[in-house]
């Protein structure tokens, strides 16, 4: 018998408002589906607000057993809130995970929540505890736990923690709010929020929200591999391989197929990967670039592919210093960058085509975000941009502009090189290995950077360019633009939300803060047989879903 959903029962008024804008076409399914399922609605309860049965998720169940062999980057391994790559993600999901994750269609799912509600304003979260959980030392996991991560998640203090950035509405002077988290009872947490804020859930299911236990919050899990997962680590080589095995002396709350798990490091050249694949040497790589889709086929290897929001940010830093001057403060100049590049040609040239081609340079997705709002387009004009740069007087300066060796990112920034040299730019260009180039890569005067996908504009706003954003690489301070995103995060109707999403987008184009030519459809291939592997919009591979069948 299926179980009663209360969630169902009594749908939130703002997802009822949602699922009016659906039918109306003022919002797409997978827009609609997102923000429903953040306000707490089950994936069915939100199908049924637009009238359709929820699709069936059933897959063939896998047998149990059998190892998975992976290609992915082997990475050093710190406190879950500072992590800034997914793969470190994937290294740690079978030990620790998290409170929700984000489906392929744009849904929310509870992990160790059973469920979550918010109030009419998003204002007020309750957090529901999944009963029955424990952690692999022994202790029952509780809402303490719960509360003490997000307490650490909003500590403004730890260098890296951008947790900080997704968890404002609960942060007041660098921590959480005087009663902002509260353990309601050893299964319930109430969450009270300084302003409405319908992402929130949204940034908890993101990949630096692992959740650690109460008394380790703030290490790496190799330093003691306490989670609640199914899995423990067996061999952890930094570069090389990560082993994971199935945890013999925890009794897991949920189902994991697999007995092993390789994790196999075969450096940045696609080339090494294809090599490995066709010799057998592993069975799914993490992501198949344009280059190689066709030969992967021609392995016979199945091909899963995803639009999304993901995107390579060619960035001037307005606060980097060369040689005592700021040359980047200059709007001028910056504007002058933009308007001398057809975002066309990276598109071409970095990703053969396959992505969507950005309306402007702004950080938010067409097709993909459910609040981007449509802006004029973006012309080259390169008479324009020589007057700007020449009216700086910074028509003879030498940009270096810098980026990591892989291979769409530096095709990418190649191309958009090129198109500053045709207009009579003069530039330099440096390329770094990946173990140099991410150290410093906040600060790099002119330098373009890999993005990951997020389910709404508003968080990449917020990550990338709030004033106070752990990640703010562009150096991009406004008081006006840091308003209107509070304002945006904080607005349900789609329409009103959409007039300050443009006034935001408008901001970012005329402030010239980024060269932002396109947004990437992703792919990746995997042997014939193996059932979950599909690729996710952000690139998780949670071992606990995937096995053989």
């Amino acid at each position: 018998m299926q179980d009663y959903d209360a969630r169902q029962a009594r749908p939130h008024p703002a997802a009822r408002l949602f699922a009016r804008e659906h039918m109306a076409g003022a919002m797409n399914r997978r827009e609609f589906l997102g923000r429903a399922t953040a306000l707490g609605l089950s994936a069915g309860a939100a199908y049924g607000l637009i009238g359709l049965p929820a699709p069936a998720r059933a897959q063939a169940t896998p047998q149990t057993g059998g190892t998975l062999r992976i290609q992915t980057s082997c990475r050093e391994l710190k406190d879950p809130r500072t992590y800034d790559w997914p793969e470190m993600a994937n290294q740690t999901r079978g030990i620790v995970e998290y409170l929700a994750e984000v489906l392929r269609d744009g849904t929310l799912a509870p992990v160790l929540l059973e469920s979550w509600e918010a109030n009419a304003d998003a204002t007020e979260y309750t957090l529901n505890v999944r009963q029955g959980v424990k952690w692999n030392n022994g202790d029952d996991f509780t809402a303490e736990d719960v509360a003490a991560n997000i307490v650490g998640w909003c500590d403004g203090s730890v260098e890296g923690n951008s947790m900080a950035t997704r968890m404002a509405a609960l942060v007041a002077d660098g921590a959480a709010a005087e009663g902002a988290v509260e353990v309601v009872d050893s299964h319930t947490v109430r969450l009270r929020l300084a302003y409405p804020d319908g992402t929130l859930m949204f940034g908890m299911a993101d990949y630096p929200a692992a959740i650690m236990h109460r008394d380790r919050i703030g290490t790496s899990v190799l330093d003691h591999g306490i989670g609640t997962g199914a899995y423990m680590f067996d061999e952890f080589r930094v570069g090389e391989r990560v082993v994971l095995v199935k945890n013999p002396d925890h009794s897991y709350w949920g189902e994991a197929w697999l007995d092993r798990v390789e994790m196999l490091d075969y450096g940045t050249d696609p080339a090494a990967w294809l090599a490995g694949a066709d010799s057998d040497e592993f069975d799914m790589v993490y992501e198949t670039t344009a280059d190689f889709l066709d030969i992967f086929d021609s392995l016979g290897w199945v091909r899963s592919e995803i639009g999304t929001a993901a995107t390579v940010v060619i960035r001037p830093n307005q606060e980097a210093e060369i040689d005592g001057a700021r040359p980047y403060a200059d709007v001028r100049v910056r504007r002058a960058l933009q308007l001398a590049v057809d975002n066309r040609v990276p598109l071409e040239l970095g990703l053969s085509n396959h992505g969507a081609l950005s309306n402007n340079n702004y950080h938010v997705a067409p097709g993909v975000n459910p609040d981007h709002a449509q802006i004029p387009g973006h012309d080259r004009d390169v008479d324009e941009a020589r007057r700007l740069m020449e009216e700086a007087g910074m028509l003879e300066f030498e940009h270096e502009l810098i980026s990591i060796d892989d291979g769409f990112i530096k095709a990418t920034t190649d191309a958009v090189a090129a198109q500053l040299r045709d207009a009579g730019f003069k530039v330099k260009r440096t390329v770094m290995p990946g173990s140099t180039f991410w150290n410093d890569w906040t600060k790099y005067p002119f330098s373009s950077t890999n993005w990951g996908h997020r389910e709404t504009g508003i968080q990449s706003l917020n990550l990338a360019y709030h004033s106070t954003a752990t990640w703010n690489e562009a150096g991009f301070r406004s008081e006006a633009f840091d308003g209107l995103l509070a304002q945006a995060t904080a607005i349900a109707d789609n329409t009103a939300r959409q007039e300050v999403m443009a006034e935001l987008e408008q901001m970012m184009v005329d402030e010239g803060v980024a060269i932002i030519p396109y947004f990437r459809t992703i792919f990746r291939h995997y042997t014939d047989g193996l059932i979950g592997a599909e690729q996710h919009p952000k690139y998780e591979i949670n071992i606990h879903r995937i096995g053989w069948a």
